[in-house]
């Protein structure tokens, strides 16, 4: 990619976008274009079609999407489905029309099945069922990887595909209903231990920030308890001493994989600079070959898991919360193992550098100071 060429960054405020941003800007891109949901509605047909007209960028990345955890996933499923569908389809299909150089598509390793072999390959796709929380977001991005792979072997274009592990960093989503466990965990444990050290000005700082439910810092404090005990967030006193506590979901046994969202993106531009679709699957020599072309999808992880109990367990001393996690067992754990295979990423040429202790870390100072 030129350093002057025009790069469209789709979603460039979430956490996957800004971190692209961030990266694109360090590697000295000067032309990049983004677009807040006031100013472009990725759902709108004509909106799209209109600015890909005037814009013409050479470059996309595909990282805008609705995305949310378990409990998100499974309450708002006809939106996951739909929202991503459309979004994808309007990007992508213009993204040819308007002769886009190349396009990454950023999806998510819920794509694979439930009992898929651990860890995950990439030829694992579509062999058997999917984890059923998720699974109207995961048929989404299946769907794009194969809207990538279809407008390759039909048109030509150079669209790559890459399936991020469970990802965490700077411009999260700390929501206590839709966030993924990680960010969660660092509020719910932070707010804890704010409790338990009656620190109410950063409670009532915390709430003015991200309100939970209508309830934030000019509400009364029985108010705030209230909401905070919905979401497993309490306090009592015994024999004058405060004890908080903190639930997390499930029994703390599945196993999951945790990427730095800014290594994530340092792995989406190494490869949009580095690598073309050719590189992952030869187009077949003629339209409408019976050459098959599947699974051209590239894992980005790190290789390596962590149970949710010794995650909770990391987070509570990288906070210096004393009180104590209760694993509520009635709620789901979801799929029990999520492990990337990236020896195709590594063959690429590229690996990650954050561990999940130096994540966390980085994690919360940035959580406190936003």
């Amino acid at each position: 990619m030129n350093k002057n060429a025009k790069i469209y960054i789709a979603g460039h405020k979430g956490l996957v976008g800004s971190a692209i941003w961030k990266n694109l800007q360090e590697r000295g891109y000067t032309n990049l274009i983004g677009k807040t949901r006031d100013e472009l509605d990725l759902l709108d047909q004509k909106a799209v079609e209109a600015f890909f007209a005037a814009e013409q960028p050479d470059y996309v990345f595909l990282a805008a999407a609705k995305v949310g955890g378990i409990v998100a996933n499974n309450s708002y499923r006809a939106d996951f489905i739909y929202e991503n569908l459309v979004i994808q389809n309007h990007i992508i299909h213009n993204a040819w029309k308007y002769g886009v150089k190349k396009l990454l598509f950023l999806g998510s390793t819920c794509i694979y099945p439930r009992e898929a072999p651990q860890p995950m390959p990439e030829d694992a796709l579509l062999t058997s069922p999917l984890e059923y929380t998720n699974e109207p977001y995961a048929i989404a991005k299946i769907a794009g990887i194969k809207l990538c792979e279809s407008y390759n072997v039909q048109y030509g274009t150079n669209f790559l595909s890459v399936m991020p592990t469970n990802l965490y960093g700077p411009n999260d989503n700390f929501d206590l209903e839709k966030s993924h466990v990680l960010p969660a965990l660092i509020r719910k444990i932070h707010l804890g231990k704010c409790l338990e050290e009656n620190n109410w000005d950063a409670i009532r700082s915390d709430l003015n920030q991200r309100p939970v439910e209508g309830i934030d810092g000019r509400s009364d404090e029985n108010d705030i308890l209230t909401v905070f005990s919905k979401y497993g967030i309490s306090v009592h006193r015994k024999d004058g001493v405060t004890l908080s506590e903190v639930e997390v979901w499930g029994s703390g046994a599945p196993l999951r994989e945790f990427l730095w969202s800014e290594e994530m993106a340092d792995a989406c531009v190494y490869l949009m600079e580095n690598t073309d679709f050719q590189d992952v699957s030869p187009l077949p020599s003629a339209p409408g070959s019976m050459h098959e072309v599947r699974n051209t999808h590239i894992n980005i992880g790190t290789g390596k898991e962590i149970s949710i109990k010794a995650l909770a367990e990391l987070i509570k001393r990288t906070i210096g919360f004393k009180g104590e996690l209760v694993f509520n067992t009635s709620k789901p754990d979801g799929t029990l193992r999520k492990l990337t295979d990236v020896s195709k990423l590594h063959a690429l040429g590229w690996q990650h550098k954050i561990e999940i202790e130096e994540g966390v870390r980085r994690m919360y100072e940035w959580y406190v100071k936003a």
